[in-house]
């Protein structure tokens, strides 16, 4: 487990992080979005043990990760401006990989490369942005690291190339209990992939949800009303996050349980209602609001 205890850091007069508390579960993928400049490399950073916090404690599975070579074996760091040696060919990263990481399994970096249809003798300097994405996805998951902090990492990735990378995480997460940390500007990249999330903005985190408590316990509802009084009926009680009205059409976001919500709608006279899945980014504006931020201004 990775443990973010109250951390701070500052570049200069700019406070990248402010006082972050976190807690990243073994076997899960962590989610941490916001927007650039919000303080997620920062703070991947920091958890990779590359900089050193000004205040708080960043441990992973107990011990303090700074300059503890133990601890940084146990964990692969995906940046967003991947490094490659200079004139470097997939084949040399591997050996050089290889060397640093003991559990390093190359047999399966020959099978992805050739899946991935990627060259092991090609120089990497050749390569597009997406496909440097590609390679270091591919040394992270054959690094065979329990903790793969990744940086943007789809970031340049086209559609397919995505779901190739998530369905890759998910079999690591499977057979080895991988944990992902996955630190992204786009809300929609971590639909479908991620248990947690944080919401980082300013350098501090605004929340950090479980993602199936999230979406257990808010919900929309899109209903016409027979009148006015059933809406107001409707409304008494309810925990009502955001609303919104085109024509006689209501769009509700509401908090509580989907039962006691169902219950509700059968009390009231309604000529149309029904219960509509939520999105993330839908839920996050919903949960920013409650907290006093305009998610819009925040999120792309």
């Amino acid at each position: 487990m990775i443990e973010i205890r109250d951390v701070s850091k500052r570049f200069d007069s700019i406070e990248a992080i402010k006082g972050i508390t976190a807690q990243m579960e073994d076997g899960n993928v962590f989610g941490l979005v916001g927007t650039n400049g919000a303080g997620k490399s920062t703070l991947l950073r920091m958890i990779a043990g590359v900089i050193k916090p000004d205040a708080g404690e960043i441990a992973i599975d107990g011990s303090n990760v700074y300059e503890n070579e133990a601890v940084k074996a146990d964990l692969f760091y995906i940046s967003d401006e991947q490094y490659f040696f200079p004139s470097a060919t997939p084949e040399q990263m591997r050996r050089f990989y290889a060397s640093i990481y003991e559990k390093f399994d190359n047999e399966r970096f020959a099978d992805l490369m050739q899946k991935f249809n990627l060259k092991s003798d090609r120089r990497i300097v050749t390569f597009s942005k997406g496909m440097k994405k590609q390679l270091s996805v591919i040394l992270g998951v054959c690094a065979n690291t329990k903790y793969l902090l990744c940086d943007e990492t789809f970031d340049g990735l086209d559609p397919v190339m995505r779901q190739a990378v998530k369905r890759l995480f998910a079999a690591d997460m499977a057979d080895r209990n991988m944990t992902p940390v996955i630190a992204s500007h786009n809300l929609r990249e971590l639909e479908d992939i991620c248990d947690h999330v944080g919401l980082l903005h300013q350098g501090g985190i605004l929340f950090s949800r479980d993602m199936d408590d999230m979406k257990l316990n808010i919900h929309k509802v899109q209903c016409v009303f027979e009148n006015e009084s059933d809406r107001e009926t409707f409304l008494n009680g309810q925990t009502v996050l955001t609303q919104d009205q085109r024509g006689s059409l209501y769009t509700y976001t509401v908090r509580g349980s989907l039962a006691e919500l169902e219950e509700k709608m059968k009390q009231v006279p309604m000529v149309f209602a029904e219960v509509l899945p939520l999105s993330l980014e839908e839920i996050f504006i919903s949960e920013t609001e409650v907290v006093g931020y305009d998610i819009k201004n925040i999120m792309e």
